[in-house]
C-alpha cells in the first residue's frame, strides 16, 4: 500500500457516465476509504415507516461514490480491487418496494424493517422477535465506467460490474474488473450488512458504511466479465445448523425460482406465525437461490436454501 485517500459522503453520483469528472486520481497500489451512503441516499432513516417507501425519489436510488481515476488504466486492462475493511454504521433497512422484486405480483404493498446491529462484532441482527440473521458486510454495487457514452441506469449490472449484488464481494475478496475507458473511472456503493444469494425481495440489509479498497492494475489483461477470488469459505456464517430447502421445477428458470421462494415464504409464515411479507423480506437477507440442475430437458430445478440457525 503506497498512499491512503478518502472519498467523503457527498462525493457520489447517480448512474454510470464516463463524462463525469473524477473526484480523485490515484496511482496503482494506492488505497481509498469510501464513506458510502445507503441505497436510498438517505431517504430512509431509523425513524422511517413503510409510508416512506411510497415517497421515494427513484432518481436518487443506488448512489455510488466516485468516480476515481486510476493512473495508467486503459481499455483492455483489468483493474484489481481488494476489499480491505468495512466500518459499519450499526443500522440498516430492508423494504418491499411495490413493483420491484422476484415476487412483485404477490406483494403489492410497501413494507419496511429497520435493523440495528453491533458494528464492531457484526453479531447476528435480530429480526423482531422471530430470530436473528448472521451478518456479512459487502459492496452491492462496484464497478467502472462503460465505454458507451451518455447516462446509464445504475440498477442493472453490466459487463464492467455495477449493481452485481454478489454477497461474496466482502472482506478480503479480490475483484477483477474489465477496463473500458481511460482511467477506469471506478465507483462503489450500495453497501449491505447481509444478503441472501438472489436478494429476492429487491433489498438486502441496506446500510451506510465506510469501505477500504486497494487498487492495482493488470496491463493488457482483457476480461469478458468481472471475476473474483475469495479469501476462504463463503457460507460458514450460515451453515452450522443446516437448511430448510424448497424447490421449483419447470421449463422457465424465473418461474422455478419464484415457485421455490413462494414455497419458502409459505413455510416460514405457517411455521413461525409471521406475516408473509415479513417472511419474504427475511428470505431476501439470508436465504440463497441456487440452480441445482440445468441440463435435464425440458425442466430445470431451482432450490431455495434458508439457514435454520436464524430461528435456533
Amino acid at each position: 500500500m503506497n498512499n491512503k485517500h478518502t472519498i467523503h459522503r457527498h462525493q457520489h453520483h447517480f448512474g454510470w457516465n464516463n463524462a463525469i469528472n473524477p473526484v480523485l486520481r490515484v496511482a496503482p497500489g494506492d488505497s481509498i476509504e469510501f464513506d458510502i451512503v445507503d441505497a436510498a441516499a438517505g431517504q430512509i432513516s431509523q425513524q422511517s415507516t413503510a409510508d416512506s417507501i411510497l415517497k421515494f425519489d427513484f432518481d436518487k436510488i443506488n448512489p455510488v461514490s466516485g468516480p476515481v481515476y486510476i493512473d495508467g488504466a486503459a481499455p483492455g486492462d483489468a483493474l484489481k480491487v481488494t476489499l480491505l475493511s468495512f466500518d459499519a454504521s450499526g443500522w440498516g433497512w430492508t423494504a418491499n418496494i411495490p413493483g420491484f422484486g422476484l415476487l412483485a405480483d404477490d406483494f403489492r404493498q410497501p413494507a419496511l424493517h429497520i435493523w440495528n446491529y453491533d458494528p464492531k462484532t457484526f453479531a447476528p441482527a435480530f429480526f423482531s422477535h422471530w430470530g436473528a440473521v448472521p451478518l456479512k458486510p459487502f459492496t452491492g454495487t462496484i464497478g467502472v465506467a462503460p465505454a458507451a457514452s451518455g447516462l446509464h441506469s445504475i440498477v442493472p449490472p453490466r459487463r464492467v460490474g455495477g449493481n452485481m449484488d454478489v454477497r461474496d464481494l466482502s472482506l478480503g475478496t479480490e475483484l477483477y474488473l474489465p477496463v473500458e475507458v481511460e482511467g477506469a473511472l471506478f465507483s462503489v456503493g450500495d453497501t449491505h450488512a447481509a444478503q441472501g444469494d438472489g436478494e429476492v425481495c429487491g433489498t438486502a440489509i441496506e446500510s451506510p458504511m465506510k469501505v477500504g479498497l486497494k487498487f492495482e492494475l493488470l496491463k493488457k489483461t482483457p476480461l469478458q466479465f468481472p471475476r473474483f477470488t475469495t479469501p476462504g469459505p463463503v457460507t460458514r456464517h450460515l451453515d452450522s445448523k443446516g437448511y430448510e430447502v424448497t424447490t421449483g421445477i419447470g421449463p422457465d428458470l424465473m418461474e422455478a425460482a419464484r415457485a421455490a421462494v413462494r414455497s419458502m415464504v409459505d413455510l416460514l409464515s405457517r411455521r413461525h406465525g409471521m406475516p408473509a411479507v415479513e417472511a419474504y423480506m427475511l428470505c431476501s437477507v439470508c436465504g440463497d437461490l441456487r440452480i441445482s440442475e440445468i441440463v435435464d430437458l425440458p425442466n430445470w430445478t431451482v432450490a431455495f436454501y434458508f439457514p435454520r440457525l436464524v430461528f435456533e
